[in-house]
């Protein structure tokens, strides 16, 4: 998949996976650049291509008195302080029309959530900002069903997008990764997959999302071996004390070892 033409991510190519990568929430200036830097350390040894990723504000929380920011312009900033440091492309997720404008003033790429990807005024703001576009697939979509999140993008002017998959809802409290739905949807975008989130166990009885961590480095291989054009994952020092989605974190100090595999992977199946 050539993703050439997407801007900031031009030495992008077809022979190996690029990376999405960060916290789930900007904590802090400090925890922000320490986990830029030690992930580019390892993306630029490996030659993956890196995006650094953090959400500038949680609105999507299952409870009233869990996290939800640092504050926005404090936040972005500091998104924006990671992307001129280390000279690498930011991505954020967005949740209000609102917020489509005043994120892109900041990062590079502006993210739909899964849950909003079908709210058409959304996705619209956020292509009209002339920035790349990554939709992330609703758990209640099918594959065929994002098509349609595309042609928002396209016919808003805009043809930089990417789509995400992060797993279908089975039943009430688990995710399912159906690799059918990679090329398929690769047939619309270039196409990624959400490692961690896919991995996720939500409505759980205390109000805090549960998750299957022990199972990313499963997820990632087969999803490398399917040939999608990226992973997505969210990454801390410590998953214990993040402030948000730390149960299905890859802690910082496994990524070297899982990439290192994802690579020998991309390489086999280069050859075939």
């Amino acid at each position: 998949m050539d993703l050439n033409k997407i801007s900031k991510l031009k030495n992008i190519s077809s022979n190996n996976f690029f990376l999405l990568a960060g916290p789930c929430a900007i904590e802090s200036e400090k925890m922000a650049l320490q986990i830029a830097e030690k992930c580019i350390e390892i993306t630029s040894k490996l030659e993956i291509p890196y995006i650094f990723k953090g959400s500038f504000k949680k609105a999507n929380r299952s409870r009233i008195d869990s996290f939800t920011g640092i504050g926005d312009e404090k936040a972005l900033k500091i998104l924006e302080k990671v992307g001129k440091t280390f000279d690498i492309p930011t991505v954020t997720d967005i949740h209000d029309t609102r917020d489509a404008a005043k994120a892109a003033e900041y990062v590079d790429v502006l993210q739909i959530p899964a849950f909003l990807v079908r709210q058409t005024e959304l996705v619209v703001a956020a292509a009209k900002t002339g920035k790349v576009i990554n939709l992330k697939k609703g758990q209640f979509m099918s594959p065929q069903a994002m098509q349609h999140a595309v042609k928002k993008v396209h016919d808003s002017g805009n043809e930089q997008v990417l789509i995400t998959d992060r797993g279908t809802m089975f039943g009430y409290q688990d995710m399912v990764v159906d690799f059918r739905g990679i090329p398929e949807m690769q047939q619309y975008a270039p196409t990624i997959l959400d490692i961690t989130h896919s991995l996720q166990q939500p409505n759980q009885t205390s109000g805090v999302t549960g998750g299957k961590p022990e199972l990313i480095e499963t997820i990632a291989k087969a999803g490398i071996a399917v040939g999608v054009d990226g992973i997505f994952l969210e990454t801390h020092f410590d998953p214990s004390i993040a402030k948000s989605d730390g149960a299905n974190m890859l802690k910082l100090e496994y990524l070297e070892g899982l990439l290192i595999k994802l690579v020998a992977i991309r390489k086999t199946i280069n050859q075939f």
